[in-house]
């Protein structure tokens, strides 16, 4: 066996006795400015750095946490909760973040917590024929395709036995029960700390499709498609790889997206710049009942 290089054993000595310790809720959120206000609220922070990525357990709510950032992307958000998982006792995996609204229903700052997920940009990018585009008679797609986007499912491992192939991966069902109850109980905010008002009362959704991808989403037409497609409310970029991971891992999860813009649905500029702020602290709010409304 190597020896460890001296960096890598003492953090293996001086964070192992504590990564384990209790069970835990794994809560996530994207990047920094959606994180601030659950720091805010966490009792006993204690926070530590694993393979670069800082994790900071504690209180919140009442219950017993980890908070971490997953990272902007579908492949930093798969590899954080899976490094989560590896090295905390884990029970649950809760993600608060902003999304872009796909539904013409909803409004900025309005929060979805989704029954399901799925990657739409898991795709096959097909040829143009003079009709069209046409993919090769080896490939497939479960869904109508955007030109030359034909979504394709994923095959996933997990212990359940042969690998599956799907395409939507659940949030976890007596998970999205607290969700309904604490969102009757919830009001949001319409204003935020910088004075950016929206001209309506925030709601809270529970239940309808969620899907990500890694590409900022700022289109009016592929919107469209995504909504007429697969029947979604919001669209990211981290949530579907969480919700695999935790699903190949058999850990409870649930989403709570909060609508910073409409993904290309505005009549101006992409509108995330004004009221990400404002999404965040819902998203981060609703987040906080939850925790305190899951039973011990």
């Amino acid at each position: 066996m190597l020896p460890l290089r001296p960096v890598a054993a003492m953090l293996l000595l001086s964070a192992a006795p504590a990564l384990a310790d209790v069970p835990r809720i794994a809560v996530m959120s994207a990047f920094e400015p959606e994180w601030i206000s659950l720091q805010a609220d966490l009792q006993n922070a204690e926070s530590q750095t694993i393979n670069g990525q800082r994790f900071i357990t504690g209180t919140l709510s009442g219950k017993d946490v980890v908070l971490f950032l997953s990272g902007v992307s579908m492949v930093n958000a798969a590899m954080t909760t899976q490094l989560a998982l590896d090295h905390f006792d884990i029970d649950k995996v809760v993600f608060s973040g902003i999304a872009g609204g796909v539904d013409p229903s909803l409004h900025i700052g309005d929060v979805v917590v989704a029954a399901e997920w799925g990657q739409w940009l898991e795709t096959a990018m097909a040829r143009h024929t003079g009709e069209g585009y046409e993919l090769p008679t080896f490939l497939s797609s479960p869904f109508p395709n955007h030109e030359m986007f034909f979504t394709q499912e994923t095959t996933v491992a997990s212990a359940r036995g042969e690998p599956e192939t799907r395409f939507w991966f659940p949030a976890d069902p007596d998970l999205l029960k607290v969700a309904e109850e604490v969102a009757a109980d919830t009001e949001l905010a319409d204003c935020s700390g910088d004075d950016a008002c929206l001209d309506h009362q925030p709601e809270v959704h529970v239940g309808g499709n969620g899907v990500s991808g890694s590409a900022f989403m700022d289109n009016a037409d592929i919107r469209k498609w995504i909504f007429s497609t697969f029947d979604a409310r919001v669209v990211d970029m981290e949530s579907t790889a969480v919700a695999q991971v935790a699903w190949a891992n058999e850990v409870p999860f649930i989403a709570f997206r909060s609508l910073s813009d409409l993904a290309g649905g505005g009549e101006g500029e992409n509108e995330m710049g004004i009221f990400m702020s404002l999404a965040s602290e819902n998203s981060a709010k609703l987040v906080k009942a939850f925790l305190a409304k899951l039973p011990e």
